[in-house]
């Protein structure tokens, strides 16, 4: 890890990397394949914040700050490992895959003291996860709604409106250099964990 810390992947521990390492991991680790339509990739450190802000709007009452930072660090496994694999492939990188993240999910709900999913939440953070997805297909990378919805099978509807763009400025949908995104995932975690 940058901050010198070691990461044994294979039986991770909630100590073995900073939140810098984190922040650092998922700002370099791309969404898509690293493809998109425009000068930079996305980075899951981005897809992170858009999920959590999709999923506070969608709520009735306001989320607690550990179902936040829950939805903030939903792909964190991913900054760890350095690899966010395209959904279609998972079926054929098979058991010791999904065991190899879930080892890593486990460590880092251990870590920063995360509630387990209830299915009623997890079903919330689904929706949300795809919407961003969906969106993301359409405005990132360049694919049709149609597209999204016959040849990806995402039946949540793509957004109009980068809900990052209330918040941060900037030109909607447009990826964040890794700087960037390490940065504002970095403040959203350090504002949302526990003291």
């Amino acid at each position: 890890m940058p901050s010198g810390k070691r990461l044994d992947l294979l039986d991770p521990r909630p100590d073995d990397w900073e939140d810098e390492d984190l922040a650092l991991g998922l700002a370099r680790t791309y969404r898509w394949g690293g493809h998109s339509a425009w000068p930079l990739p996305l980075s899951v450190a981005q897809h992170s914040i858009t999920v959590m802000l999709l999923r506070r709007a969608a709520s009735s009452a306001p989320l607690a700050p550990s179902f936040e930072l829950r939805e903030l660090l939903h792909d964190a496994e991913e900054g760890l490992l350095g690899f966010d694999c395209i959904s279609v492939l998972k079926p054929f990188l098979g058991e010791g895959f999904r065991d190899l993240s879930a080892r890593l999910d486990k460590a880092v709900f251990l870590r920063y003291g995360l509630p387990p999913w209830t299915p009623d939440e997890h079903a919330m953070h689904k929706r949300a996860d795809r919407q961003a997805a969906a969106s993301e297909a359409v405005h990132v990378v360049g694919w049709s709604a149609d597209e999204v919805l016959h040849t990806l099978k995402i039946s949540v509807p793509p957004l109009a409106d980068d809900p990052l763009t209330a918040l941060y400025g900037g030109q909607a949908w447009e990826p964040w250099s890794p700087t960037l995104a390490c940065d504002r995932f970095l403040a959203e975690l350090h504002r949302l964990k526990p003291r």
